[in-house]
């Protein structure tokens, strides 16, 4: 069965219930107190473990690997997501400085916020540019280059959910 796009219903239905399940699921733990300690770590956890693994699911729909391709992709994605992870867990703890201190916020502090950042996204680019040499040696230019977008049309819901979470700094 296809869309009128030619497009296989099943994909656009996996793709909606990922999404969706995504979006349902917060992104970053701001509604946990910090005095749950323990417990809210262990959320977080769950949390990063779910994200990654419906990332995991949507890239694996929606990419189509043959066998070959598959056991060439799947090591370096994992690599790939490892070395994310480590960029990601510098977004959560900038996040949840910004969010624990945003109200008395200095203008020293609110700078060095801004630095980390633009350095965690840096560091992001970095690896995603690092890696695209190893997707493209093992996946043809145009699955390679639909893996970035995936990845980017995932990377602008979660932002988007994000961004709907964290307050704007009042002047």
């Amino acid at each position: 069965m296809t869309t009128e796009k030619g497009r296989p219903t099943m994909r656009r239905a996996s793709l909606l219930l990922i999404v969706t399940m995504l979006m349902t699921v917060p992104v970053l733990p701001m509604a946990v107190p910090a005095s749950a300690g323990e417990a809210a770590d262990a959320n977080l956890d769950v949390l990063r473990d779910t994200i990654r693994a419906n990332k995991k699911a949507l890239v694996a729909v929606n990419l189509t690997l043959t066998d070959a391709e598959a056991t060439k992709f799947w090591p370096i994605y994992d690599r790939y997501e490892g070395e994310l992870k480590a960029v990601n867990d510098r977004t959560v703890t900038l996040v949840e400085d910004y969010t624990t201190h945003y109200r008395e916020l200095t203008d020293e502090h609110a700078r060095k916020l801004a630095e980390e950042y633009l350095a965690v996204e840096e560091d992001r680019a970095k690896v995603r540019r690092t890696y695209f040499a190893e997707f493209i040696a093992a996946l043809p230019g145009k699955k390679a280059a639909r893996f970035y977008q995936i990845e980017n049309k995932m990377n602008a819901v979660i932002r988007y959910e994000l961004a709907k979470e964290i307050p704007v700094l009042e002047p």
